[in-house]
């Protein structure tokens, strides 16, 4: 049998030209397998793996040489303190989205029994997370798809937030006569011909929720345009978008007459999550 640290070894080896955090990916793998924490793994070494635990982990650190998302071979994503169940039927929640939520929980902590819809939930990251810091928030989550409503809906349960409203519906083609305080979105962002698309996990996320025409822009336009029927005075619409696309977005509310257009960088100190006001009363 094989220990703790000679696969840890051996194994971060064989992933060298796939990931750039192979020893990363070994560790949650192997954490998987042994249901511990990473700690462990540095405690106990020596610690050996029974045969069923070492076929487990082979068969997972193969999925992972083949390309596969380290998220999608466990079954799971950390976001925001709280774990969320993600399969191919989703995007794997990303650290940067984290901004989006930072800026939401400034803005929701002056109205905290607000009504918020989530265009294009996926996994349900963002408006579970957001139902979880504020109770009192009223959350509509709507996606396009069934499956991803489904994750959305389990996700949920996962982490306690049973009040929120899943609704299927492409954009707000399902929506009724209704407003909100705030809409928020993570839609398809990426160009079609953007090379990105056949690097690491994004090769193998859904391409619905990827890509957009018109240089990634065609949903951003979409949404800008339909928010304004569907947000009250003062509401607030919160985009998430490409690191490329701050002028552009900023171009697009500006045309649909929102105010206070600002934008806020992500971890990386890139520009990511643009927010502006609409406002009925002028």
């Amino acid at each position: 049998m094989e220990d703790i640290q000679s696969i840890l070894t051996s194994s971060a080896l064989s992933l060298q030209n796939i990931s750039d955090s192979a020893d990363l990916d070994v560790e949650v793998l192997l954490c998987h397998v042994l249901e511990k924490n990473r700690s462990y793994l540095r405690t106990w070494p020596e610690k050996q793996l029974s045969r069923t635990q070492l076929e487990q982990f082979k068969q997972l650190l193969k999925q992972r040489q083949q390309g596969q998302p380290i998220a999608y071979i466990i079954g799971k994503r950390e976001f925001w303190s709280r774990y969320f169940y993600v399969d191919s039927n989703v995007l794997i929640p990303r650290p940067d989205t984290e901004t989006l939520i930072e800026l939401c929980l400034q803005l929701i902590q002056h109205k905290p029994n607000a009504k918020l819809i989530d265009l294009g939930t996926g996994s349900g990251a963002i408006a579970i997370t957001l139902a979880a810091e504020y109770p009192k928030l009223k959350v509509t989550a709507v996606d396009n798809s069934t499956a991803a409503l489904k994750i959305a809906q389990h996700n949920a349960l996962l982490n306690h937030t049973s009040g929120i409203r899943f609704l299927q519906s492409n954009w707000f083609d399902q929506i009724a006569d209704e407003s909100f305080d705030f809409i928020v979105s993570n839609p398809p962002y990426i160009a079609p011909d953007d090379p990105h698309l056949n690097l690491g996990d994004v090769c193998h996320e859904p391409k619905c929720a990827l890509i957009a025409e018109q240089h990634g822009l065609q949903d951003i336009m979409l949404i800008s345009k339909q928010s304004q029927r569907y947000l009250n005075n003062n509401g607030y619409l919160i985009l998430e978008h490409g690191y490329d696309q701050k002028q552009s977005v900023h171009n697009i509310l500006q045309k649909h007459q929102y105010q206070n257009i600002q934008c806020l960088h992500d971890l990386s100190n890139q520009p990511r999550i643009s927010y502006a006001q609409w406002q009925t009363l002028k």
